[in-house]
């Protein structure tokens, strides 16, 4: 285990507001960050994270996030946090983020720490771009990422 902090940014670009957490760190790269801290766009191949944060130190992952809220509402949670049903995957496009770190712990390569800061989206209808209210909340949201840095 090593002091690495991994920021990973996932999402699909291509349906508006799902893809802010590709927009964030895209924003992000343009900040002074601590030298042990890496920003990867995770877009949707969340599979192919797994070699990617095995053995880090912290994990902060940023995606849209359906909580019933207003949009533009941040979340910030744990894995533990998430009571999921257990389904068998039958494609690896059905393979997610909680489905990589159980992977990870299993090759005892699971981040020491794990928090996800999700964002409502507004929607998620085709779109290069966020929408005007989630575009806006981009530097809040790096705020908290920024204070997740630190935590």
């Amino acid at each position: 285990m090593n002091d690495k902090t991994e920021i990973v940014g996932i999402g699909n670009i291509r349906l508006g507001d799902e893809g802010i957490g590709v927009h964030v760190v895209s924003a992000l790269r343009s900040k002074d960050l601590p030298s042990n801290v890496e920003v990867i766009d995770g877009g949707t191949a969340t599979l192919d994270l797994l070699p990617i944060i095995n053995g880090v130190s912290k994990l902060i992952v940023v995606d849209a996030v359906k909580g019933k809220g207003e949009p533009g509402s941040i979340y910030r949670f744990t894995p533990d946090d998430i009571k999921t049903e257990k389904k068998t995957a039958t494609s690896l496009h059905q393979i997610g983020l909680l489905d990589v770190l159980e992977m990870a712990a299993k090759i005892g390569e699971k981040p020491k720490s794990t928090v996800i800061i999700g964002i409502e989206p507004q929607s998620t209808d085709w779109g290069l771009e966020p929408s005007t209210k989630i575009k806006e909340k981009i530097p809040k949201i790096i705020d908290v990422v920024l204070n997740e840095i630190d935590a």
